[in-house]
């Protein structure tokens, strides 16, 4: 008979919503095991190419759906170490949003003024800090050129990067390896570890079942090193609270697949899932208007073909961030460096006369790939997806050794979401097609759907029992002692990039959860610290 390991505190995924309070619970003396998906890598470890067995494909979790597919992270650190780290805060009409539900969303405690201690801690442990024009690349100051030329505004946004650290090598997708990014394993996670946490990469949870006592026993199946299609050996652990945070496509599918050993599921668990409004448009501008009509050159005497310099998103127009605009009409646009791979293979020829997506014309285009430019909306979108019956193992159907599986989301676009894109589609063409500058093609949907790189919603926080999975300190109602804190918990589309929230919230979490670990027996304090070493950041200008 296998003996069951036990724990305090079982934490599933160490991205934002598992790190932090990994680092808090152990910080107060609970024993901690987090189980984590995906591979350990350090910085000497990131790769800068894309080929199979590289940090591209070992550190990412890109999963097909019907209509809609996702792209994440998946190793230790989670998001964090794929992210491009834009960390703004969310408008606070964000937190008013009612959607087709006809009620407001988030619950009555949770609004801007709340979250925004929580928001402080988040930036303060990073640390985010605000950019400056100065340090700003060539593709921000190009979209913020052509911006001012259109008569709207543009401004650098807040990153959890250290800027005099980066090289501008456009490679932070698959894991910096100058530590100037800072991902979570240079936070939260090595103070989690210092204060005795214990972090277990490979470890795929399967589903979740109750003991006798009261708690709950994790079922995990160890991942294969090399080929993620291969499980191995399976073991459990017990704990007294267990802390949900495999991300908003996986958490869902874990919950849903423990029904049968825990019972049923709030009815909002892999429901109202959103792709926080997410849409994208490349661009391919034309060398010599760029001199001509906004009178940039660099070094060399090229006007601008950089498209791979730089670090992700570093300018971003909030002008539609109107809290006076109606519903479904309000977004960002943000300058984003998709680097060659599935950039190159989604972009599509503007104005093609034969196919969008192969042949000559899109020959040329990718000759021209230096030149473009894409510009990233995130808008309200309608909380329209819904997750099937859970695959065997996993959140997904592997189809290839690494990175590459297909999911059981269903995502069908209503009006409102299509019509959100539809604005900022129109809206991207009109900033950057002024006076021939470049010509401007969304990526369409007729392939493989839409595509989120931060999905959200899909067991959410809420006052209504009927439309959200978890109540106000994130408890998954009917079993208790089981807590969401990853982007599934955030109840909507924030029309700006959801990290910072997704941490804040986790922070908000934590003094709930130490109650409720408490309750069960668990001898745990909440000090408040934050990780050693973090730093202060100066001020910021936010999304407000």
């Amino acid at each position: 008979m296998n003996s069951t390991a036990s724990t305090d505190v079982l934490i599933i995924g160490s991205g934002f919503g598992g790190a932090i309070p990994a680092y808090h619970l152990a910080a107060g003396g609970a024993k901690v095991v987090v189980l984590e998906r995906g591979p350990w890598l350090s910085a000497e470890e990131f790769d800068h190419d894309f080929k199979l067995g590289s940090s591209y494909t070992r550190i990412f979790d890109f999963t097909v759906g019907d209509g809609m597919s996702l792209l994440g992270g998946n190793c230790v650190g989670g998001g964090s170490v794929v992210y491009f780290a834009t960390m703004p805060r969310a408008p606070r009409f964000v937190f008013e949003r009612r959607g087709s539900i006809g009620q407001r969303m988030w619950p009555a405690t949770i609004t801007r003024d709340s979250l925004d201690p929580w928001y402080d801690r988040a930036t303060e442990a990073l640390p985010v800090t605000m950019q400056s024009w100065e340090k700003v690349p060539y593709a921000g100051g190009l979209f913020a050129a052509a911006c001012a030329h259109a008569g709207r505004t543009a401004n650098p946004v807040p990153s959890a990067v250290d800027v005099d650290m980066c090289t501008n090598c456009n490679w932070m997708m698959a894991g910096c390896r100058f530590d100037a990014k800072r991902s979570l394993l240079l936070n939260y996670l090595p103070a989690a570890l210092a204060h005795g946490a214990e972090v277990r990469p490979l470890h795929e949870v399967q589903h979740l079942s109750r003991t006798d006592d009261g708690g709950y026993r994790v079922h995990y199946r160890h991942v294969d090193a090399e080929d993620y299609r291969i499980l191995h050996g399976s073991g459990t652990i017990d704990a007294k609270i267990v802390i949900v945070a495999a991300g908003a496509g996986a958490t869902p599918v874990i919950l849903q697949r423990s029904a049968a050993t825990l019972g049923a599921m709030p009815p909002a668990v892999g429901r109202y899932f959103s792709s926080n409004g997410e849409r994208l448009n490349t661009a391919v501008f034309n060398e010599d208007r760029v001199r001509e009509v906004l009178g940039l050159s660099r070094p060399g005497g090229k006007a601008y073909a950089a498209n791979q310099i730089g670090r992700g998103p570093t300018v971003a127009s909030w002008d539609r961030l109107d809290p006076n605009l109606p519903e479904f009409e309000r977004y960002s646009l943000e300058q984003l460096y998709f680097p060659p791979g599935l950039g190159t293979i989604l972009a599509q020829v503007p104005d093609a006369t034969g196919p969008t997506w192969f042949g000559v014309e899109k020959k040329e285009l990718m000759r021209r790939w230096q030149s473009w430019l894409t510009i990233f909306t995130m808008s309200e979108d309608d909380n329209e997806g819904v997750f099937g019956p859970p695959p065997a193992t996993g959140n997904a159907d592997r189809i290839s050794q690494q990175m590459l599986g297909r999911g059981p989301l269903r995502y069908r676009p209503t009006p409102n979401t299509l019509r959100g894109w539809a604005a900022s589609d129109a809206d991207v063409k009109d900033i950057l097609e002024r006076d021939g500058l470049a010509r401007v093609m969304p990526w369409t949907n007729d392939v493989v759907g839409a595509y989120t790189v931060h999905p959200l919603s899909s067991c959410r926080i809420g006052d209504n029992p009927e439309t959200s999975a978890l109540d106000d300190r994130h408890e998954l109602r009917q079993h208790p002692g089981i807590f969401v804190t990853d982007g599934s918990a955030v109840p909507g589309a924030l029309t700006v990039n959801p990290a910072l929230t997704i941490a804040a919230l986790a922070e908000r979490a934590v003094p709930g959860i130490i109650h409720a670990a408490r309750e069960r027996g668990v001898q745990v304090t909440y000090g408040g610290s934050l990780p050693e070493g973090s730093a202060r950041p100066v001020p910021l200008t936010t999304a407000s």
